[in-house]
C-alpha cells in the first residue's frame, strides 16, 4: 500500500495528543512539523506491519526519504516523554473510562549469541532447554478497565550488579554445603 498522506482517523488522534500535551505543559506541544511526521510514522506502521525506516520510505514512493525519517527520530525536540501519558488520556477520555486496574506483566525475549550490542542484555534463564540464554525482559504496566486493556507505561529489567553478584556467591555456598556433606 502507498502512503501519500497520513490517514485522516491519524492526524486527529495526533491533534488530540498534542491538545492533551498542550494543556498539561503550559501550552508547549508539538509543531506543526512534529505532528505531521508523528502521523506519517504512525500510519506507515499501520500499512506496513513494522517499526522499520526503509519500510516507510518504500511505503511514501521515496517522498519520505530514510535519512530525513530516521534523522526527525533523532534530532527533533519531540515530547516523548509526555506522548504516551497523552495518549492514554485521550483513549481514556474517548471511551469514557473512569476506573480500572494497573497491572505488571513481564516478558522474556531471547536474542540471538552475537547480539552483545543490544541494550539491556543479561543472560536468562531457559525453562523450555534449561541453561541460559541472552535475553531482554520488559516489563509493561497495563492499565485493565472493563472495556479495554492498554499498555500505559513500560520499562526493560536488569538485575542488579550487587544482586547478581549476591546469587553467585549464595550459588558457590550452596555447592561449599554439598562437597562436605
Amino acid at each position: 500500500m502507498i502512503i501519500g498522506k497520513p490517514a485522516p482517523f491519524v492526524s486527529t488522534f495526533v491533534d488530540a495528543v498534542d491538545e492533551v500535551i498542550r494543556e498539561h505543559n503550559s501550552g508547549r506541544g508539538m509543531s506543526v512539523i512534529q505532528r505531521t511526521w508523528l502521523a506519517f510514522c504512525v500510519t506507515a506502521v499501520l500499512v506496513t506491519n513494522s517499526i522499520c525506516w526503509a519500510r516507510f520510505e518504500r511505503a511514501s514512493l521515496g517522498t519520505d526519504s530514510l535519512a530525513a525519517l530516521s534523522w526527525m527520530f533523532r534530532h527533533s525536540k519531540m515530547p516523548w516523554d509526555e506522548l504516551l501519558v497523552a495518549s492514554v488520556r485521550v483513549i481514556l477520555r474517548h471511551y469514557g473510562l473512569t476506573c480500572g486496574s494497573l497491572v505488571i506483566d513481564d516478558t522474556d525475549n531471547p536474542r540471538s549469541k552475537s547480539s552483545k550490542a543490544l541494550a539491556h542484555l543479561y543472560k536468562l534463564r531457559d525453562k523450555e532447554r534449561g541453561g541460559s540464554v541472552w535475553g531482554q525482559s520488559l516489563v509493561f504496566l497495563v492499565l485493565v478497565t472493563p472495556k479495554i486493556s492498554i499498555p500505559v507505561g513500560f520499562t526493560f529489567y536488569q538485575p542488579a550488579p550487587e544482586l547478581s553478584a549476591w546469587y553467585k556467591k549464595e550459588k558457590a555456598g550452596i555447592h561449599l554445603t554439598r562437597d562436605i556433606l
